[in-house]
């Protein structure tokens, strides 16, 4: 393992300035066509005011190193607690994120716990992949980089993504982990006994699982294709990614702009607008994934793309902790930093009694 500063050249900087300036811009549209001109002018315009340097000292004030796991760079930020007897915790983001997602919150979680959170193999600052990357694979791999760290018992943490992958975590090593808290979990199921406010929320679990979203169906079919446009235009990355933050974020609670721009910026200057696609792809079928086989904590937020059903979570998995928070979407740890991080330590707190 080395450690890790993170310093852009200069003439990358300058080569996505003179980039989006350039921008060839569409006609508008009528509403629920996508995400609307003016918006995708207005985050542009931002990044070309984004001070990237301020990010760049931000990030390089956290404790980073890389390594080499299955062939690939694995980047991870990692910042160990005042208290030496602190659970170590595993931090997995999700799409269209990155380890940005974290930002808001490693401080605070440090006073708890040892704190690792790793960029998922092809995602922002680990860099694109040489081969395939499935949740599996990823979760063997943060079960390996956990050990090289000397980490043999921990807590595991995610959404999107990085629920899965921490529920797989803990399949590859149930002996190690001592619990799973994730801010993410669809339940399918039959409504038989559930009552009114139950039976909707699976009725929209069901719909969003009947309907995929469309860039879901491309990743899964032909990832590669549209990886050259996003890959070449900084504009279109930033449209087709912040329409996510967007519209999966909780209207009450939106995800900052400086955060959306550091994040898009990630993939941007590492180049893994493509191959962060691919996950999709190289994670297989829809296969449903086995019962999460440790204790597990739920975070549901009410303006999230899915909200949990708990009678249906307790028919597969051994939950200890369920909270519903008042606020939030998608990015629990960009909307609501202070609750997140109130209620991972308050979760792993149950299962320790640290």
């Amino acid at each position: 393992m080395n450690d890790s500063t993170l310093r852009i050249a200069q003439s990358e900087i300058d080569d996505l300035t003179d980039r989006l300036t350039r921008t060839r811009w569409p006609d508008d549209a009528p509403a629920g066509y996508g995400i609307p001109l003016a918006r995708v002018r207005a985050l542009a315009d931002h990044w070309l005011r984004f001070g990237w340097r301020a990010h760049e000292a931000e990030i390089n004030a956290i404790p980073q190193q890389v390594t080499e796991i299955g062939g690939d760079r694995v980047h991870f930020f990692h910042v160990r607690s005042a208290d030496p007897g602190a659970l170590p915790l595993l931090l997995t983001h999700g799409w269209p994120g990155s380890t940005v997602e974290f930002l808001d919150v490693i401080r605070p979680l440090s006073e708890h716990f040892h704190v690792v959170v790793p960029a998922i193999p092809g995602f922002g600052l680990s860099g694109p992949t040489t081969r395939p990357w499935g949740v599996r694979r990823v979760a063997e791999a943060w079960a390996e980089l956990m050990s090289r760290l000397g980490y043999q018992c921990f807590g595991a943490q995610g959404g999107d993504w990085g629920s899965g992958i921490s529920q797989a975590v803990a399949g590859v090593a149930p002996d190690r982990v001592v619990g799973v808290h994730v801010n993410y979990l669809p339940t399918p199921g039959s409504a038989e006994g559930l009552g009114p406010d139950d039976q909707d929320r699976l009725a929209k679990t069901m719909r969003l699982a009947a309907n995929r979203h469309p860039h879901q169906i491309l990743f899964a079919a032909t990832p590669q294709t549209p990886a050259y446009a996003l890959n070449d235009s900084p504009a279109g990355l930033l449209a087709f990614m912040g329409e996510k933050f967007d519209t999966w974020a909780d209207p009450a609670t939106p995800v900052p702009d400086d955060r959306i721009v550091a994040d898009i910026a990630h993939h941007w200057f590492f180049r893994t607008a493509g191959s962060a696609a691919r996950i999709v792809k190289e994670s297989g079928p829809g296969v449903p994934q086995p019962p999460c086989p440790v204790p597990l904590g739920v975070a549901v937020l009410p303006g999230d793309i899915v909200q949990s059903v708990r009678p249906l979570a307790e028919q597969r998995h051994d939950i200890r902790h369920w909270t519903e928070f008042p606020r939030g979407g998608h990015f629990a740890a960009l909307e609501v930093p202070d609750l997140f991080t109130a209620d991972v330590t308050t979760f792993f707190r149950t299962l320790t009694g640290r």
